[in-house]
C-alpha cells in the first residue's frame, strides 16, 4: 500500500468550470434547500454541502448542473459511483462529527465525501483501492482546498493502522459483514457507519461502549460491492 502524491489528472479536468459559474451556485443553492426539505438539519454539514462544488468532483463529459446537484448518483469511472446527495449528507449527519476528530473512511471514490467530513472539522484519513481514483481524488480534493485529507492507495479492509483509533469511521461501499478489522480500529466511544449486504442492503450504525459493540439497522441503501485487494 502507498500513500498517494500530487499527480495530476488532466482528463478529470476538475478546474474546466468557474468557480462563480450561475448554472452551479445556483444548483448547489437548491440541492441543499431539497435537503433541508428531506429533513436533514446539521448545521455543518449543510453548510458544507453548500460550500464544496460536487460537480467539480464528476467527470466532464457527464458534468452538467442535473448530474451535479440532482439528487442521485453519478458514475465516476471504474464501475463506481459518487453517492447522491442526501446519503452524503445523511450518513455524514449520523456520525455527529465535532471538529478535530480523527475519522477513517473506506472507499475515496471521487473524493466528495472526504470533502464535505473535512469541510465539517474532521481529520480525514481516505482508503481507496483504485489507484486511478485516488490520484483522481487528491487532485479534487486539492483544487477544493482540502489538502490536509490524507489518502491512501490499498485495501480497505484493513483500514488504516498507522492512524488507529479513530473517532468515526464511515464506509462508502458495502462489506458482506463489518470487517473486524475496522472495528478493532475504532475508538473506545467511536462510531461507524457502513452499508452492509450484498443484495438488500442496509446502512448499520455501531458504536463502541464499555468494551462492547451496540449495533443500529438504518435505511435501506444500494451502494457498490467493497472488494479485496488483488
Amino acid at each position: 500500500m502507498r500513500i498517494t502524491g500530487l499527480l495530476m489528472i488532466s482528463v478529470f479536468n476538475t478546474q474546466a468550470e468557474a468557480p462563480d459559474d450561475a448554472r452551479w451556485t445556483d444548483g448547489r443553492e437548491a440541492m441543499v434547500r431539497q435537503l433541508r426539505a428531506y429533513r436533514i438539519t446539521d448545521g455543518h454539514v449543510l453548510q458544507a454541502m453548500a460550500k464544496i462544488r460536487r460537480h467539480l468532483f464528476i467527470p466532464a463529459d457527464l458534468r452538467t448542473p442535473e448530474t451535479a446537484y440532482g439528487d442521485h448518483p453519478c458514475p465516476i469511472g471504474f464501475d463506481q459511483t459518487i453517492s447522491q446527495p442526501y446519503i452524503v449528507a445523511y450518513m455524514t449527519e449520523r456520525l455527529m462529527i465535532k471538529p478535530g476528530e480523527k475519522v477513517l473512511e473506506i472507499g475515496t471514490g471521487s473524493g466528495y465525501q472526504a470533502a464535505i467530513l473535512a469541510v465539517c472539522g474532521a481529520k480525514v484519513f481516505s482508503v481507496e483501492i483504485i489507484p486511478e481514483l485516488a490520484h483522481r481524488a487528491r487532485q479534487t480534493l486539492d483544487t477544493e482546498g482540502c489538502s490536509d485529507v490524507q489518502i491512501l492507495t490499498g485495501d480497505g479492509y484493513k483500514g488504516w493502522p498507522e492512524h488507529s483509533p479513530f473517532d468515526a469511521i464511515i464506509v462508502t461501499c458495502a462489506p458482506d459483514d463489518i470487517p473486524p478489522t475496522l472495528v478493532d480500529q475504532l475508538r473506545e466511544g467511536g462510531r461507524m457507519i457502513a452499508p452492509v449486504g450484498r443484495h438488500g442492503q442496509r446502512l448499520v450504525i455501531l458504536r463502541k461502549k464499555g468494551g462492547k459493540v451496540e449495533t443500529e439497522e438504518d435505511l435501506p441503501v444500494r451502494f457498490v460491492p467493497m472488494v479485496h485487494e488483488k
